[in-house]
């Protein structure tokens, strides 16, 4: 018998499976893979530049490999494999181009018709944005996902007002919002949703360090040396509550490991090492998740709001750590933080002549938003919905078309 009943198996408009055999969640994985959001994912930025070097992930390969970790998690658990693959790869869907330093200039732009956040922007596009299906009246509603679905790919269940840096939805797509969270517990995440968040937490830290030793931005052999810069980042940037000497005991477990990264040549035997490495790290953190969940649960199938995700502080301790391993040496990096004032130079500008330009150099499928919207929020709103789906390299070609045209 599922765990999960008919109503977390609706859809917002109700549309009959077109061929047997298939769950409601298996048509869900499908209509995200399918998705020109997620391959747009493939030209985006994870964290490093994708293409200064072929090794680097981007941000629709650590979406996969997000999938990969919360499938596993989630089936372990007793939570549908196919349910969680459609929320970790959707999860970072509504993220602009320019990683989340384009979010930053976008929610600086946003501030006067809503706000911009790419969680919620993820969320749009799952309920507005992408196209697959239409209501009576010619409206889009996006990819039309199951209940159970939307709310496993929502990762703050809370609207702008609630919290202005981190939301889940924009105040004008609340409708299905609603809908989607009727009786769920105020501002309290499914289990799915946890699997999710935990799932992306473990797959960037331990990628993004992978990526950065791979690329000789990081020797562990520093962090020690570095220790206070790693720490500042760990609480500022990434918001950890760490105690200074919990951070430390971090770092001594995670050198203490038979797996730690120690030695990186660039040969073949070492690469092989620090994959394993990698593997070695991501099953740590998953499976500590797996024993105190089980522990406090038993042996019973966790979904929904029957459970929470339990992690323990020591891990989740040690992630934020590598975390903030890519803040301290990627991302405060004085040549990152060069190429980030370049990248806002041009969000910035592309908002104001694509919004001079538009509706003509918009496009196509944004023209009818435009013409409905009833005010310069709205028509604002429309012109970042635009940008907010580009690639990077789709930013600079549309920056340097229009800034060729004016």
């Amino acid at each position: 018998m599922s765990v999960y009943s008919d109503r977390d198996n609706e859809r917002f408009l109700d549309e009959p499976q077109k061929r047997a055999g298939r769950t409601e969640f298996m048509r869900d994985r499908a209509r995200v893979i399918h998705s020109a959001s997620l391959r747009r994912l493939a030209a985006k930025t994870q964290v490093a530049v994708p293409w200064e070097n072929d090794f680097q992930r981007t941000r629709l390969s650590h979406s996969l490999e997000c999938a990969q970790i919360g499938r596993e998690l989630g089936e372990s658990l007793g939570a549908d494999p196919d349910l969680l693959d459609t929320a970790c790869l959707a999860h970072d869907l509504g993220h602009p181009p320019f990683g989340h330093n384009g979010e930053e200039a976008l929610a600086e732009i946003a501030k006067s018709c809503g706000g911009f956040e790419g969680n919620a922007q993820s969320f749009r596009l799952l309920t507005r944005l992408e196209a697959k299906t239409v209501d009576a009246d010619g409206r889009s509603i996006g990819l039309n996902l199951t209940r159970a679905s939307l709310d496993a790919a929502t990762k703050y269940p809370w609207q702008r007002a609630i919290n202005p840096r981190k939301f889940g939805v924009y105040d004008d797509d609340v409708e299905i919002y609603k809908w989607m969270r009727a009786d769920a517990p105020e501002g309290k995440r499914c289990i799915e949703a946890q699997i999710m968040d935990w799932s992306d937490d473990v797959s960037y830290s331990v990628h993004d360090l992978e990526d950065a030793i791979v690329a000789n931005q990081v020797h562990v052999r520093t962090f020690e040396d570095d220790f206070d810069a790693i720490y500042d980042s760990m609480t500022k940037d990434y918001g950890s509550n760490a105690t200074k000497a919990e951070a430390t005991e971090a770092l001594i477990r995670l050198q203490e490991l038979s797996c730690w990264p120690i030695n990186y040549n660039g040969s073949h035997r070492s690469l092989a090492r620090l994959k394993d490495s990698t593997s070695q790290l991501v099953g740590r953190f998953v499976v500590a998740a797996e024993n105190k969940t089980r522990a406090i649960y038993g042996d019973e199938p966790l979904a929904r709001y029957g459970a929470n995700l339990e992690i323990p502080r020591e891990q989740l301790l040690e992630v934020d750590f590598l975390k903030a391993v890519a803040g301290h040496y990627l991302i405060r990096a004085a040549e990152s933080q060069e190429r980030y004032a370049k990248q806002k130079v041009v969000v910035v500008e592309l908002v104001d002549l694509l919004y001079k330009s538009a509706p003509k150099a918009l496009d196509a499928i944004f023209i009818d938003d435009w013409n409905r919207a009833a005010d310069d929020g709205q028509r604002l709103r429309v012109v970042i919905d635009q940008i907010a789906a580009l690639t990077d390299p789709g930013a600079y070609a549309l920056h340097a078309r229009l800034t060729q045209n004016r």
